[in-house]
């Protein structure tokens, strides 16, 4: 895939609309990064960092000439000052709310600690907009398969009756990644 990194912008500074756009959002310390870097084939693309909260503005990358991944500021712990957070909370809010050229949104969740209430928040925040949801379940290696497929029963369990998908991912192995091509692949031409 040929990537770009277009560059780094609040809600009120981005580029005018042009192609369809795949939103990329979750928890700070999830592994966002890590997934971004994985699905785009491009280590350090997107900054990695052990530290939660360090992507603070909204990251475009041009895959391909055909779509934009937009790489979302966590929400939940950071070490940033809360005014910090509140701003990207808002900016957030106001993209995933109004931008036109949104056709879909990966929420990412760490399949040993998902979902939280802050995760189930979002969820059904997302439902709301009437949009493409794939919640992709990261850092699937850490587990052995039997405790992956006993997770995945009970996260079904949890989000039955709301309109997402799940899949299973893993940054270190690629385990996932085919799966998530063509989830976005159908989602910006669907």
């Amino acid at each position: 895939m040929e990537v770009r990194f277009v560059g780094s912008y609040t809600s009120s500074s981005l580029p005018p609309p042009g192609l369809p756009e795949i939103a990329v959002g979750g928890r700070s310390n999830v592994g966002k990064s890590s997934f971004v870097n994985c699905l785009i084939g491009r280590r350090g693309m997107a900054r990695v960092s052990s530290t939660p909260g360090r992507t603070r503005m909204l990251n475009l990358f041009q895959c391909d000439e055909s779509f934009m991944l937009v790489d979302l500021p966590g929400y939940g712990y950071s070490k940033a000052p809360r005014g910090e957070q509140q701003r990207w909370a808002r900016d957030v809010d106001a993209y995933l709310s109004a931008r036109e050229t949104l056709r879909g949104v990966i929420l990412i969740g760490d399949i040993r600690h998902f979902p939280t209430r802050s995760d189930l928040g979002a969820i059904e925040w997302l439902g709301g907009l009437s949009r493409p949801v794939l919640v992709v379940l990261t850092k699937a290696d850490k587990l052995g398969r039997g405790a992956v497929k006993g997770r995945i029963s009970d996260i079904s369990g949890m989000l039955s009756g709301i309109s997402v998908q799940c899949q299973v991912f893993s940054a270190r192995t690629g385990l996932g990644r085919k799966e998530v091509r063509s989830w976005i692949d159908k989602t910006v031409t669907g």
